[in-house]
C-alpha cells in the first residue's frame, strides 16, 4: 500500500488498455472509404449468411451475429465476398492482408500496363533530305514503342499559298511508316499548321535497358598469400647462434 494507491492498480489499468487496443476493430464499426468495398463484421445488415472459414470449408448457414464472434475468437474479420446471393456469402479472413494483397496486384497490373503517349513531329514544306529521313527515323521509333505520332508541317509567310508541298510531305510519310503506324483521316489544316495522327499498327518493341558504364579504375590484384616458407622465427635463430 502507497500515499498513490494500492499497488495492483496501474497494473489493473494498463492489462485494460492492452485488451482495449487489442480488439478495438471488433467494437467499432470500420467505415469504408469507397463504396465497392465489402462489408466486414459489423456493417452486415443481413440477419442469416453463408459462412465458409479461413481454410476455405464451408460451414453452411448461421446468424451474422454468430458469424461475427467465429471471426473474433480467432482474431480475424467477418467480410461479405458475395452480396447478391441470399443469403449472402460471407468468408472468415483477415482483411488487412487481403486488402493489401488486393492492392500489391493493382500496382503490378499497372507497372505491366503500356502507357501510350502522343509524341508531336515539326516539319517544313521545304525539309532538306536530312533533317527528313532524321525525322521519320524518330517518328518509326515512336511507332515502335507503342506511341501514337502528330506529324506536323509550319507554313511561314507565302507558304500558306503552296499547301499541296506540305500535302506531300505528309504522305511521304505515311508512304514510309506503312506497317508501323496508319494515318487517322486525311491531312487538315490548324491554323498555319498541317497535320497528321500516325496510330502504331505493328508489334511493341520492348525499350532496351541501357547496359552499366564499365568503371574506369583498374581491377585491383589480388596479393599472393604468404607461405610458411615465407615466415621466419626470428626467436629460433637468434637461439642457435
Amino acid at each position: 500500500m502507497t500515499d498513490e494507491g494500492p499497488l495492483w492498480v496501474p497494473f489493473l489499468f494498463s492489462g485494460y488498455y492492452r485488451l482495449q487496443i487489442k480488439f478495438r476493430r471488433w467494437n467499432a464499426i470500420i467505415p469504408r472509404t469507397e463504396e465497392d468495398e465489402p462489408r466486414i463484421n459489423h456493417e452486415i445488415t443481413s440477419p442469416q449468411v453463408l459462412l465458409v472459414d479461413e481454410n476455405g470449408v464451408k460451414v453452411g448457414q448461421i446468424a451474422t451475429a454468430e458469424a461475427v464472434r467465429m471471426a473474433e475468437e480467432r482474431v480475424l474479420d467477418l467480410v461479405e465476398v458475395a452480396p447478391l446471393a441470399r443469403p449472402p456469402v460471407c468468408r472468415i479472413m483477415d482483411y488487412g492482408k487481403y486488402r493489401y494483397q488486393l492492392q500489391k496486384k493493382d500496382k503490378d497490373a499497372r507497372k505491366k500496363q503500356k502507357v501510350q503517349t502522343l509524341k508531336e513531329m515539326k516539319m517544313r514544306p521545304k525539309i532538306d533530305e536530312h533533317d527528313y529521313d532524321f525525322k521519320v527515323r524518330a517518328i518509326k521509333n515512336f511507332l515502335e514503342e507503342g506511341h501514337r505520332v502528330k506529324v506536323s508541317v509550319f507554313f511561314r509567310g507565302r507558304e500558306m499559298s503552296f499547301l499541296s508541298k506540305g500535302e506531300d510531305v505528309l504522305n511521304r510519310v505515311i508512304a514510309e511508316c506503312d506497317g508501323l503506324g496508319k494515318n487517322e483521316g486525311s491531312p487538315r489544316m490548324e491554323g498555319r499548321y498541317m497535320r497528321i495522327l500516325l496510330t502504331p499498327t505493328g508489334p511493341i518493341k520492348p525499350k532496351k535497358t541501357p547496359a552499366p558504364a564499365p568503371s574506369d579504375k583498374p581491377d585491383k590484384k589480388e596479393k599472393p598469400a604468404r607461405t610458411p616458407v615465407d615466415l621466419v622465427d626470428v626467436g629460433d635463430k637468434d637461439t642457435e647462434e
